[in-house]
């Protein structure tokens, strides 16, 4: 059976969506069979992976609908072992809250996730910021969870409200392991982002990754470019971090 994995942040623009491509990327180049899942109404896995496409333009929100099937949003990518799902139309346009409804009550996640499992899949989760009702059903439905932390002051202070809110999701879903927090856009030579990076490592030191994913020039030029930095730039610092996080979580997750 495959295993869930959740990437969820209390605020946006912390390396949420570009750790879960990549971390996706990583893992399947290990051949690993695995799933990209971006249930953010934002969509911004289509951007980070380039499947831009009017072919690409149905995904999760469509799926929930009940009008197509999961073959329909489940697309193929480059890499043989990793598969797409995109947040579909919800990201063109639509009420972001008929959309949390939607995802909170329908059973078709749930058919979603117990049929990507089944086929052994590690499914890796894109959320939105916070932990609202698309983000609690995520965690209520899944194995695993990772918290992307920006090295910058006020992305710590959010720390305390994740962390709360794992915890009283923990208690209804026991199978729900907390991985850790992945230090981000970590600048060495910075003293602001050396003192945070020091700070949350003393604060919580059994809860943070010893990986940092420092911030390159090349892995924003891969955002840009609409690429995982783990493929466009396999060498760069960034990806070698990614690539290190990938084989610490593999054996967890299968």
């Amino acid at each position: 059976m495959g295993q869930v994995l959740a990437i969820v942040s209390q605020k946006g623009g912390v390396g949420k969506t570009t750790t879960a491509i990549n971390l996706a990327v990583a893992m399947a180049r290990r051949g690993v069979k695995t799933l990209l899942v971006d249930v953010d109404p934002q969509g911004s896995v289509r951007y980070g992976m380039g499947m831009l496409s009017q072919h690409y333009r149905l995904g999760v929100s469509d799926f929930l609908q009940g009008d197509i099937e999961m073959q329909d949003i489940v697309r193929p990518t480059t890499l043989p072992w990793l598969r797409v799902a995109l947040a579909g139309t919800i990201a063109d346009g639509g009420t972001h809250e008929d959309y949390h409804r939607t995802f909170a009550t329908s059973p078709r996640f749930d058919e979603l996730l117990a049929r990507a499992r089944e086929r052994g899949y590690v499914v890796v989760i894109d959320t939105p910021p916070g932990l609202g009702p698309i983000v609690q059903r995520v965690l209520a439905n899944s194995d695993h969870v990772l918290v992307p932390l920006q090295c910058e002051p006020a992305a710590v202070q959010t720390t305390a409200q994740i962390l709360r809110g794992i915890r009283g999701v923990v208690m209804q879903n026991q199978q729900l392991t907390f991985d850790g927090i992945l230090l981000t856009m970590y600048e060495p030579g910075n003293a602001v982002s050396e003192r945070v990076a020091a700070h949350v490592r003393s604060q919580l030191p059994q809860l943070v990754f010893d990986i940092a994913v420092p911030r390159t020039v090349a892995a924003v030029d891969a955002v840009a470019a609409g690429q995982p930095v783990v493929l466009r730039a396999p060498n760069d610092a960034a990806s070698r971090a990614y690539a290190m996080l990938a084989d610490q979580l593999v054996p967890r997750l299968q």
